[in-house]
Parts: structure tokens; sequence; C-alpha cells
């Protein structure tokens, strides 16, 4: 048999590959060609059958892993915000009164701005692939932004159609919400496997009318796309459709017959047995934001049901939700968070392993992402999307088990380079694509102009001279 040929082979390095059998060569060797992944396994044998371009011989200095898939970001508006809501607002006050206002003042290239951001950020902590969250307003300026970055992504333009004052038009708000999502799927379909690709991303909550959860479903169903949308992050959610349909909130979108492995709900924090029946039943995904849940009060270990669901089989994947709320979009912490709050909150030390945590931040996400077959996990054939973890630092010092080590010592601040579709992103650290010190200085302008236009202050409880 010939040689396989490749650009570039990375050997001797501890290779997590979150393949099927969930294997992890402590010498180990992946080989990329083009796009694709062409060979993974022990050094020894991988050397002996491929012939590369360019070797990165990563003895004693790397880990590597899949890319991680961010299942729920808000990438515009909060990055360039960040830190500006204090951490005693409740959900309402946090939503209504801090985050809408800044939301509603960006202009285009703002949002470009922030998308740029929020990208550099997740590449940089190790993300290759995302989610957004519903609250975009310019898309293709988005999408324009985004594409100068290298990494992956679905993306969909803020949709709501509820009428909430008296003199809405319901119809027209319907009408114009369902030709929203057309034209997105239209301009920017996920056929031939794009980069970044357009879903439908409804805000949720109580803002979408039953008319729009069916439109929207059929119109993602018929592009091969999913939809994310928030749901029950607080009693609100529930409250209002037990009071305007009889069956809380997830009982009544399985009524309408739009759960399913299409749809990802993020937060999903109060919910009673039933739901999550329902959940489980229909292959609904499920996204934990656990750093938002904590700075939020939502109730998460208080009430959420979480370990129920992943005992019932609810796909969960984690998010890290807006700058405002999570405050950081490095993934790995919303690994080290995920693993240990329903331990403590239980006193079950078996509640969500770091091995089970690692999965929801690789394989639930790409699954509930529609990317199953080719991202979150190295293996011959799928995309080469994937992250060298620098172990020249302190928190991976001894490696004696690096799921161990991925989920309770190490964090995106040791994330040397990733590779998204093949080609390398983030290089010693630092992108290869765009220009970071001109970002900052723009992020900088951008966050105090868009604060000053929508009228609102920083906050501080102590003097800042």
């Amino acid at each position: 048999m010939g040689m396989i040929a490749a650009d570039l082979l990375v050997t001797h390095s501890w290779v997590v590959t979150m393949d099927a059998d969930r294997r992890i060569f402590r010498d180990g060797a992946l080989a990329i060609a083009g796009d694709r992944i062409v060979a993974v396994g022990p050094s020894d044998l991988v050397e002996q059958s491929v012939v590369a371009r360019e070797v990165i011989d990563g003895r004693d200095r790397f880990v590597v892993t899949p890319g991680m898939v961010n299942c729920h970001v808000h990438i515009t508006g909060e990055p360039i915000t960040r830190g500006n809501v204090p951490d005693d607002a409740d959900w309402a006050t946090n939503v209504f009164e801090w985050l809408i206002p800044t939301y509603l003042a960006q202009t285009p290239d703002e949002e470009r701005i922030a998308a740029q951001l929020a990208a550099l950020e997740m590449l940089r902590s190790g993300t290759t692939c995302f989610i957004e969250a519903g609250t975009i307003l310019d898309l293709d300026a988005v999408v324009d932004a985004l594409g100068a970055t290298g990494i992956r992504g679905r993306v969909g333009q803020w949709v709501q159609d509820r009428a909430f004052a008296p003199d809405d038009d319901q119809a027209a708000l319907t009408r114009q919400a369902v030709a929203t999502i057309e034209s997105e799927l239209a301009r920017y379909p996920g056929t031939d496997d794009p980069l970044i690709a357009a879903w439908p991303c409804l805000v949720g909550h109580n803002t979408a009318t039953d008319d729009l959860w069916r439109e929207a479903t059929a119109l993602a169903k018929a592009h091969g796309a999913g939809i994310s949308a928030h749901m029950s992050a607080d009693p609100a959610d529930p409250d209002f459709y037990l009071t305007t349909t009889g069956r809380r909130a997830i009982a009544h979108l399985s009524d309408l017959g739009v759960l399913g492995p299409h749809l990802s709900l993020t937060h999903a924090i109060h919910l009673d047995d039933e739901e999550v029946a329902l959940l489980a039943a229909s292959g609904t995904n499920i996204t934990h934001c656990p750093m938002t849940a904590m700075k939020g009060a939502y109730g998460a270990t208080a009430v959420g049901k979480f370990p129920e669901m992943a005992a019932a089989g609810v796909n969960l994947q984690l998010g890290t939700d807006g700058n405002n709320n999570g405050n950081a979009a490095d993934l790995m912490r919303a690994m080290f968070v995920t693993a240990g709050l329903f331990k403590d909150s239980r006193r079950d030390a078996s509640l969500f392993s770091a091995y089970q945590v690692l999965e929801m931040a690789t394989v639930n996400g790409a699954k509930g992402a529609g990317m199953a077959n080719r991202i979150g996990s190295l293996e011959v054939g799928k995309k080469a999307d994937f992250v060298l973890h620098d172990r020249d630092r302190p928190e991976w010092r001894p490696l004696l088990n690096a799921v161990n080590q991925l989920v309770y010592s190490a964090d995106g601040r040791g994330v040397h380079s990733v590779w998204v579709d093949g080609r390398r992103v983030i290089d010693n650290y630092r992108s290869t694509l765009i220009d970071e010190e001109r970002l900052y200085a723009q992020v900088e302008a951008a966050g105090a102009a868009v604060l000053t236009r929508a009228g609102v202050a920083t906050p501080s409880l102590w003097p800042v001279l």
C-alpha cells in the first residue's frame, strides 16, 4: 500500500480523539490533507504510513483535541459592552433594562467589530464552531466579518413576531418574521458545507407565536438547517405558556410538533418531569450555559433537571451565552463549572464526570449543530478542526490524565494553535488572519460609543478615579 500524502503531520503528542471508542493516545499523531483528517493513531504507525509537507513534533509539548462547539453565544452587542451589566440584576432587569437597549443602539460596523472579537476569543480558547444565540441585527455585516476570522458557525438574524402592543398587526409581524428566515436561508445556505451558514435563530421565550414556530420548523427542515431559541431560563416562560395555553413551555412546543433533533433550546432550567421526557423522546438538544446560570441566579442547581435530562438521554451541550452574562466565550471555563455544579448541589460526585463534560463540549455540540458526521472528533474523513493545547504551562504539569486536565486544570489561555477546515487560524497564541491590535482599538471605541448612544452608564460600587 502506498504512502498517504498529507499537508501536515503532528506527531508525538497526547491525542484525545473523542472517536466512538474515545481512544486517547499518549504518543499519538494526526495527519491532515486539505480540509480533512487522513490519519490518526500511535505516532510510530502513522509516521510509517504518512509523508507530509510539514511536520510538528509535539514531544512533551502538545495535547491535541477536537475543536470545541459553543452552542449558544451572542456574538454582537455584548462582546463590545462586556462587564457593563452589574451582577445583582434579576433576569428581567438584566434583559430589558441593560441588554436590549445596548443591542438596539448598535450600528452595522459595531456589529462587525463585536462579531470579530467574539470569534477571536472563541478561536483563541479552542472553540472552532458556534451557534449564534439569535440577537444579530445586520446579518450581512456579521457574516462578512466572520469570514475574515476563519471560524465555523451557524448564525441568524434576530427573529420574533409576537404582538405585544395593542396596535401591533400580528399577521404582518408573522409575515415579516417568516420572510426574514426565508431570506437568510436563501442568502447563506448550508449546502456544500460552508464555514458560515444561516439558521432560524428565534429569540424564543414568549416572543414567537405558534405560527412562527411552525413556519420556522418547516423552513429549517426543508433547508437542512437547525433552529436555536431561548426557553425556560426563568419561571416567566412556563408561567406564560400555562396561562395562555394550559401547558408548560416544552409541552406546548411538543403539541405544536416542533421539537426534534433540529432544535436546540438554551437554558431549559424551569422544567417538570413531563417536559424532560418529551425532550428525550423527541431528540431535542439542550444547551446548558452554566456561567450565565450562576451569575444570573437562574436556579440551575436549585431546580434544574440537568442530571435527570442526562439520565434520560437528552443531548446536553454547552454554551457561554453573552459577555454580560457568562462574561467569557471560553468554553473550557464552562466545562469546569458544569463538572462541579451538580456534584455540589446534589452532593453526588458521580454526576457529570470530566469525560461526560468533554463530550458535551465536543461530540454533543457537533450533534446539536447538525455536524456530527463532520466535526467534534478526530477521525479519518472528518474535517480538520483541531486544537493544540500547550503543555509548557504550570497547569499542564504533570500530565497524568488528559481529560481531567482539560476540564479541571486547564482553560483556553493554554490554547497554542487552532485549525479550522484544515487552515491554521491561531498560531502561537495569535490569529493568523486578523490584526488583533487594530481590532482591540476598534472594540474600545465601539463599546464606549454604544453605551453613550444607548444612554447606559457603567455602574461601580467603588469610586473609579
